[in-house]
């Protein structure tokens, strides 16, 4: 796993959780992930393509933690998991992964974008469309955790 292709996409949502849902998370050790079950209650993958490598990033949220965010960028939420939001976590990933993408062209590194797919429920399962590792990084907030799972080819 290439570490400079890690950073952008860490950073990313750490700016985004910040800036756009007043929400500080702290990152813990990276670990290779072994199986396919999500952590958490909500994930949005996307798929990515460049002429070194292609692979996919999710995220994945703890569902108190999915609805503190949406009530740090709107100002309300749902009670629980709802359309609204996995649209959410849809538009997260695509921000985290627009933020990434910007920091690795200026390394001269340079992706295509799937559009996000969004899965919920408990135990749901997350398929990376690369052949390399998982590896999985758990993000701790107040209202809980998100999980950020990366794997590219080698």
């Amino acid at each position: 796993m290439r570490v400079e292709f890690i950073n952008p996409f860490l950073s990313s949502m750490l700016n985004v959780m910040s800036t756009m849902a007043q929400m500080e998370l702290v990152p813990e050790k990276p670990k290779l992930k072994k199986d396919e079950v999500a952590k958490g209650d909500v994930s949005g993958l996307i798929g990515m393509v460049s002429p070194e490598t292609k692979g996919s990033l999710s995220i994945t949220f703890d569902a108190p933690l999915a609805l503190a965010t949406m009530k740090g960028m709107v100002g309300e939420a749902p009670d629980e998991v709802n359309d609204e939001i996995t649209d959410l976590v849809g538009e997260i990933t695509n921000m985290v992964t627009g933020g990434a993408k910007r920091m690795l062209s200026e390394k001269g590194i340079e992706f295509d974008m799937a559009t996000p797919i969004v899965v919920s429920g408990k135990s749901h399962t997350i398929h990376h469309k690369s052949k390399g590792p998982v590896v999985i990084i758990s993000l701790k907030g107040d209202a809980g955790r998100a999980y950020i799972e990366f794997s590219f080819d080698e």
